[in-house]
């Protein structure tokens, strides 16, 4: 029986933003298996986002190659993968459950099943009861989930979260990686997270990779605990989770995997 292919395999690619001189990403390969959850970090501007918009098929590799699911043509990659924005870009002339309709209403869904399907992932993530309220009325907290619920309902393969929990605060950002790890759990989706946060990566990934460099390239990569099935705050206290988030957090500091 032969192996099943990666869901997303990255190349020896390599990306330079127009009018510079130096490429932001040089030499960059990474394979992931299907419903792999991996989380992304390194300092801010390395190239951990223009990495994600890559494997989304909204820029193109200058050298190497970037597949999913196979598909190596943009429009192959943007079909494959839904992608949840640092920011849940809600537009305020909409309730909650048309924001969240709005993918299946442009793939031709009728209005009424998209909402009804719409109704039941807020269900799944306790925003049933704000569904007729629009984006203004609702909490940091309530907007992330409905972004989310936007790229769930969307049914693609491939989720992509540049910052997801980004905009929130300490107590609602721990809540926030318990109600992202179910809905990811339950959806099967291969996931690529971007994040700053250490605990937050390796709590939400089974892998933790490393971009750093200049250029970037991939520098390291770690276990994550995703499917560890610890209470959050039984894990933070684990010596093995504390070795690793100071192994990570030294190669952030030089660059250079432990």
């Amino acid at each position: 029986m032969s192996p099943e292919p990666p869901a997303i395999r990255i190349h020896d690619a390599g990306y330079r933003y127009r009018r510079s001189t130096a490429p932001v990403l040089e030499h960059v390969t990474l394979d992931m298996t299907m419903s792999e959850h991996l989380a992304l970090i390194g300092r801010s501007g390395c190239g951990k986002s223009t990495l994600l918009r890559l494997i989304a098929g909204l820029a193109e590799p200058q050298t190497g190659a970037v597949e999913v699911l196979g598909g190596r043509s943009p429009e192959d990659r943007l079909a494959a993968c839904a992608l949840m924005p640092q920011n849940d870009l809600l537009l305020p002339w909409f309730d909650l459950a048309g924001n969240v309709a709005i993918g299946l209403r442009n793939q031709g869904v009728p209005r009424r099943e998209a909402r009804r399907r719409a109704m039941e992932v807020l269900s799944q993530l306790g925003l049933a009861e704000w569904a007729g309220a629009r984006p203004d009325a609702l909490s940091g907290g309530m907007r992330q989930r409905a972004s989310l619920a936007r790229a769930l309902l969307a049914g693609k393969p491939v989720l992509l979260a540049d910052e997801p929990l980004g905009a929130l605060d300490a107590i609602t950002r721990a809540e926030g990686q318990e109600w992202l790890r179910e809905a990811v759990t339950g959806s099967g989706a291969t996931l690529v997270m971007v994040t700053h946060d250490v605990e937050e990566a390796l709590l939400l990934s089974r892998r933790v990779v490393l971009v750093a460099g200049q250029p970037a390239t991939v520098a390291g990569s770690w276990a994550g605990f995703f499917d560890d099935g610890r209470p959050r705050e039984e894990l933070l206290a684990d010596p093995a989770f504390a070795a690793a988030r100071t192994a990570i957090l030294e190669s952030l500091g030089t660059g250079v995997a432990a």
